[in-house]
């Protein structure tokens, strides 16, 4: 059985964030693939771009930030440089600088460092599983998806329990800032330029500054290096250090980005469970524990699309391509395209291989957190099968109002336990 069939009439609007109320419009980005790979789009609120749909050509070019580069932003929105340069983190950058930043917290993320926290997210599973399951309807985004990522983000990040619900509230504020069930100040409904020097033009990027520069300064007088903040803040090779405002972008970000997108990719693996129920004896057997995560990553494909901008002409399917313009990657067309996948579809914990780009595989800003969202997603579920028999819809599911990041925002289930 499908979990999803698209019912978009295959020309949807992908600028407007209501096209994504009811799941990606997966028809025309299809009719895209098929008709039109660069596609140039109109936008009636910010400068035109290409939108880019094949996986081939999204793979090979996120290999070319030299010819695409991120240093101009990395989403759809228009913004001067200046507001540029106020709001950027290492995403909005391009190699060598890229890589400054980015080796001083890859150890905190690689592979070996984040196999050890396997004991703690399976602890902490147990606890989130065994306080949602007992009421045997729920929300599942609320009740599981959004607790594990926020807890281990606490774990990594040195960040307090008791601050954890706040920052999540803000952190979403910023990444889901057209959705008004997570703030008030919508991006595309902007009545006030207020906050443009702000990350992702939210008076949330504003909070969560004050809150980093406050906890910093509480670690330092308390002598305590833990967490992933304190390398950030170390100088470089060269000796220079982080500028403040880019500290607190990083911090924003990490809030921000390293919540949200383990979040949805947990919430569409519940959803994918509770609409194949062939996947959970498969879970439960074990015979799909290597490659699982990475299916329900590619179902979930978290993060719509990311922008570049080109830095000399080009041409790519005899269309002429100009320096200046806008390129959007659509990770969610990719990571259903017909030439890359067979049955794309259809979740299938069994695919190997499975050359999904939901990490921006190809390029050089490769997931920092790649690791990490594999083993929560892994965890979380071969912990949720030892506890079911069965998982079923209970209600209507909704996704975020943003055509940016894509997620199920509520997913009503009702499991019967082993």
């Amino acid at each position: 059985m499908t979990v999803w069939t698209p019912n978009d009439d295959g020309h949807a609007d992908l600028t407007s964030h209501d096209t994504f109320l009811s799941g990606p419009p997966h028809n025309t980005f299809a009719r895209l693939r098929r008709d039109d790979p660069a596609h140039w789009t109109e936008w009636d609120q910010g400068e035109p771009f290409w939108s880019i749909t094949r996986h081939a050509d999204i793979h090979a070019l996120n290999g070319k930030p030299d010819l695409l580069s991120s240093a101009r932003g990395i989403r759809m929105e228009d913004q001067s440089y200046e507001e540029y340069l106020a709001r950027r983190t290492f995403q909005e950058t391009d190699p060598p600088e890229h890589m400054m930043t980015r080796v001083k917290v890859a150890k905190a993320f690689s592979k070996p460092v984040v196999a050890g926290f396997e004991d703690a997210i399976r602890d902490l599973c147990t606890d989130i599983l065994d306080q949602a399951l007992a009421k045997g309807t729920f929300d599942a985004t609320k009740d599981i998806a959004r607790e594990l990522p926020m807890r281990m983000l606490g774990r990594i990040v040195g960040l307090p329990d008791a601050d954890l619900p706040w920052l999540v509230e803000k952190g979403d504020a910023l990444i889901a800032n057209t959705d008004p069930d997570f703030t008030d100040h919508v991006l595309d409904k902007l009545t006030t330029d207020e906050f443009r020097m702000m990350p992702f033009n939210s008076p949330a990027g504003a909070e969560l500054f004050v809150y980093a520069k406050d906890l910093m300064a509480n670690k330092a007088a308390a002598g305590d290096t833990s967490g992933v903040l304190h390398l950030i803040l170390q100088p470089g090779p060269d000796g220079s250090v982080l500028p403040e405002n880019e500290f607190r972008n990083f911090f924003c970000l990490i809030v921000a980005a390293g919540n949200d997108t383990t979040r949805y990719s947990i919430a569409a693996g519940i959803q994918a469970l509770a609409h194949q129920p062939e996947l959970l004896p498969l879970i439960q057997s074990g015979a799909v524990d290597d490659t699982m995560a990475d299916e329900i990553i590619r179902w979930a494909s978290p993060t719509s699309y990311f922008r570049r901008t080109a830095t000399r002409d080009f041409e790519l399917h005899g269309k002429q391509i100009k320096a200046g313009d806008k390129v959007l990657y659509w990770f969610a067309s990719a990571n259903r395209d017909e030439e890359a996948f067979d049955t794309p579809f259809r979740v299938d914990l069994a695919r190997n291989p499975n050359r999904h780009l939901a990490f921006g595989q190809g390029g050089p800003h490769l997931c920092l957190g790649m690791w990490l969202a594999r083993l929560e997603v892994r965890v979380l579920f071969q912990e949720l099968a030892k506890r079911i028999k069965s998982i079923e819809p209970a209600g209507e599911q909704k996704f975020l109002r943003s055509n940016f990041v894509a997620g199920l925002k509520s997913l009503p289930v009702h499991v019967t336990l082993q």
